[in-house]
């Protein structure tokens, strides 16, 4: 038999893939997206509810709980405003006397929460974890080279960036140095007007960042352009995949982004709903590849989605295409006005890093602040601070 020796003890320092499965390191330039595994997490231990109030009962008005609307059940119930992601960065800058903002939600998310509240003001992301697969997929890096094509094609002096409100704190910077605006799936109509009116009718341009399908969706079915007017630069290839002569024709200059979870819809989903349930009302999203959005019958962002199945009488039937957690919780609200309100897909498929926050976390970041420890601080640097809020301030400017 072999004799076993007892070791001595390791210092041993955890690697960053351990720190970013703990949730306590970020990789900003991982791309992630949605996991399918057939249903959604179970609840968490019901001791940690418990524990969750004492310490949010501890805090008292030292902190301001907020949670987007993708959050689970368990995380809901705390928070103290819910909404999508403009309306909570707003909501945090209205609670200037709150020393600590708990942003449920992803970190581009947080960034603007950051952007839009007092420097005394610290914002915190229960799990670093809890990144966008949209958001990933521009860099300042590629979105800077972007830029170098479109001055090398001669166009850049047309070109006026719109970025939507899911892009980092450093997309939303290079937005506000070159004059641009950032949007939200509410007003993007409102804001490529505007972006549109910066500069001569008929040569004007805008690069829409990072989401491909809110900017066709909106260019062709809310401003009348064709699919012709729209190209796809994609940073993966040479000069975005484009010509000097595309980008020179082009009206709009889609980047090549999605919403790994509104990707998933199809048009063969909407067929399926309606075979299965008759006269049932699709209801989409328009982060939706553009042949879902045409194929709908109502489309708009996740208020509007909100809204429509509070207005819709009772005994209607909908397919709503959006994150699986907010369809669910509409359905259970609802269920009693005799509303039916089914996921989109069949596929039971939920944003796997917006679930990165769990009870397990918050009770965790709630804890370790109600004993005077700041963790998972989400701060932007000055800088980049100065310029994404020019962007933000541009958005707020319109009517």
């Amino acid at each position: 038999m072999r004799a076993v020796t007892t070791a001595q003890p390791l210092d041993v320092q955890p690697t960053p893939l351990a720190l970013l499965l703990l949730g306590r390191e970020a990789d900003p330039r991982s791309e992630r997206g949605v996991e399918c595994p057939g249903d959604l997490p179970s609840p968490s231990d019901p001791d940690l509810v418990e524990r969750a109030r004492v310490a949010k009962e501890k805090l008292g008005d030292k902190v301001f709980i907020l949670g987007h609307h993708y959050q689970r059940d368990e995380v809901i119930q705390f928070a103290d405003v819910t909404g999508d992601s403009f309306k909570l960065a707003r909501d945090a800058a209205g609670r200037p006397d709150a020393e600590y903002i708990v942003f449920c939600g992803v970190h581009f998310m947080a960034e603007s929460a950051d952007i839009l509240t007092g420097d005394d003001q610290k914002v915190v992301l229960p799990d670093l974890a809890a990144g966008c697969s949209m958001a990933d997929m521009a860099t300042a890096e590629q979105v800077a080279e972007c830029w170098d094509v479109l001055t090398e094609a001669g166009v850049a002096d047309q070109v006026v960036p719109v970025s939507y409100m899911n892009s980092s704190a450093d997309i939303k910077a290079f937005t506000g140095r070159h004059g641009g605006t950032i949007c939200t799936s509410s007003n993007a109509k409102r804001a490529l007007e505007w972006a549109f009116e910066q500069r001569e009718p008929s040569a004007g341009k805008v690069l829409f960042l990072p989401d491909q399908h809110l900017g066709r969706n909106t260019a062709v079915r809310e401003m009348g352009m064709s699919l012709e007017d729209c190209v796809l630069y994609n940073p993966h290839k040479p000069n975005g995949g484009l010509t000097a002569e595309e980008l020179r024709d082009a009206k709009m200059i889609l980047w090549r982004g999605h919403c790994s979870v509104h990707g998933r819809f199809s048009v063969e989903s909407i067929d399926d709903v309606r075979k299965r349930i008759p006269g049932v009302n699709v209801l989409v999203h328009p982060e939706c590849k553009h042949e879902v959005v045409a194929a709908a019958d109502y489309v708009g962002s996740t208020e509007y989605i909100i809204k429509a199945l509070e207005a819709a009488p009772a005994g209607s039937k909908w397919a709503v295409g959006t994150e699986l957690n907010l369809v669910q919780r509409l359905a259970n609200r609802f269920a009693a006005e005799d509303k039916e309100i089914v996921f989109l897909d069949r596929t039971v498929c939920f944003c796997s890093t917006m679930n990165r926050i769990d009870l397990p976390h918050l009770v965790w970041t709630l804890e370790s602040l109600a004993e005077g420890n700041t963790v998972n601080r989400i701060q932007v640097d000055a800088e980049t601070e100065k310029f994404a809020k020019a962007a933000l301030e541009r958005m707020l400017a319109l009517p």
